[in-house]
């Protein structure tokens, strides 16, 4: 008789395994492979693009670059405490300024890390999605339905933050965004190659709002210098 093959031999795919207790009772307990399971579900609903999710702090290249040894130690730290935190006083992560430093590589590397500790996060292309956003407005429930996916995500993931020539409609949507996850304590993982000074100038209300969420993780990339497709011929 041909052998049943399973994807997980240890459970033989039902999720679950026995194990005894410290008195030998046996019982029932989930499977490890349940977790990672889990865990890829989550990936394929965060929207973040296939290309992005090889993208790891283990192959984040710092080039024995101070500025990028930090950036990337405080991306790691900030996974650490939203996980301890479990989103209660969640922190929030800020990577800002230079072209090319490798900000939605960190950015994606927390969020797969985030994911598979079991905490959902969802990717927003801030150039799409807001385009997206306002073709929907004169549609409420669809518009609704998009924009909430963003406001009450467990940890929202904004790539790439003003990208491009900003609307007022612009302006309006993402304060709606940023609004409601501030007043809910919700976490954000931003990227953006604006510094602090631009985002308080685009907007005071969102800009401040942005900056207490991610004041004990943000990071500011500055020079030339770190621009691994200008200089490293990396891909960032």
């Amino acid at each position: 008789m041909e052998t049943e093959r399973y994807v997980c031999p240890e459970c033989k795919d039902t999720g679950f395994v026995f194990a005894k207790d410290d008195r030998g009772n046996e019982y029932v307990k989930p499977c490890k492979c349940k977790a990672l399971k889990a865990a890829r579900t989550k990936l394929e609903q965060s929207g973040l693009a296939n290309e992005f999710r090889s993208k790891s702090f283990d192959n984040y290249r710092t080039y024995d670059n101070k500025q990028l040894i930090d950036a990337k130690s405080t991306a790691m730290r900030f996974v650490d405490t939203l996980v301890e935190s479990k989103t209660e006083n969640a922190p929030s992560l800020m990577l800002c300024g230079q072209v090319g430093a490798g900000k939605t590589h960190l950015g994606t590397a927390s969020s797969i890390a985030l994911i598979n500790q079991g905490i959902a996060v969802v990717y927003m292309s801030y150039r799409e999605e807001i385009v997206s956003l306002k073709s929907k407005v004169i549609d409420e429930a669809s518009y609704t339905k998009e924009i909430n996916r963003y406001k009450k995500a467990p940890v929202l993931f904004i790539d790439d933050f003003l990208k491009g020539k900003v609307t007022e409609a612009d302006v309006n949507i993402v304060y709606e965004i940023i609004n409601y996850r501030y007043n809910n304590n919700l976490p954000l993982i931003i990227s953006t190659e604006k510094s602090l000074e631009n985002l308080i100038s685009f907007d005071e209300a969102i800009g401040s709002r942005i900056i207490e969420m991610c004041r004990c993780f943000l990071v500011y990339f500055k020079g030339e210098e770190l621009n691994y497709r200008l200089y490293r011929g990396g891909v960032a």
